[in-house]
């Protein structure tokens, strides 16, 4: 559990008994009581509130509000034996994409092209990963032909803008 500060202030607050329940079977990293989940959480909107979120805390957020669905498909490939590598490089994606917009916040020209090219770098590596599964007609997927099913507009585009850059070359 993370504190800014040594003093704790007692605070009393009436919630709605949904939020009670809601909050008292939530599973906070860390934290056991609601006034433990409480603080981790306040802290958390502070950080976020103050734009202090680095990379490795965005992330860490980041995976927190997508464990839900990462213990789901934990559980889906425990009871199935089938696994998604399309669909674990897709929540990757958009965890560390997450991670990168929150932890970013550019002041100049020059932090605001970094940050694009971080985002760009990400889209194309996501891009690559999936024409990887479209070289066969059955990728590593729950649906195995989920990324023949979308992948014509991109393999059509990408030829047509091969051409240009070999005549270049």
């Amino acid at each position: 559990m993370v504190t800014t500060s040594t003093t704790m202030e007692p605070l009393s607050a009436r919630i709605p008994s949904d939020l009670y329940l809601w909050l008292a079977q939530l599973q906070v990293e860390g934290a056991t009581t609601n006034s433990d989940k409480l603080r981790v959480l306040l802290g958390q909107l502070k950080r976020h509130h103050d734009g202090a979120l680095d990379y490795v805390a965005a992330h860490a957020w980041a995976r927190d509000i997508t464990s839900r669905l990462r213990e789901s498909l934990v559980r889906t490939e425990g009871q199935t034996g089938r696994h998604s590598d399309v669909l674990n490089a897709m929540l990757d994606h958009v965890t560390t994409c997450l991670a990168i917009v929150v932890s970013n916040a550019p002041t100049s020209e020059q932090e605001a092209a970094r940050l694009e090219d971080l985002l760009v770098r990400r889209g194309f590596a996501l891009s690559e990963m999936l024409l990887r599964q479209a070289t066969t007609t059955q990728a590593s997927a729950y649906d195995p032909a989920v990324v023949q099913r979308h992948a014509a507009a991109t393999l059509e585009l990408a030829q047509t803008i091969q051409s240009p850059l070999s005549k270049g070359a």
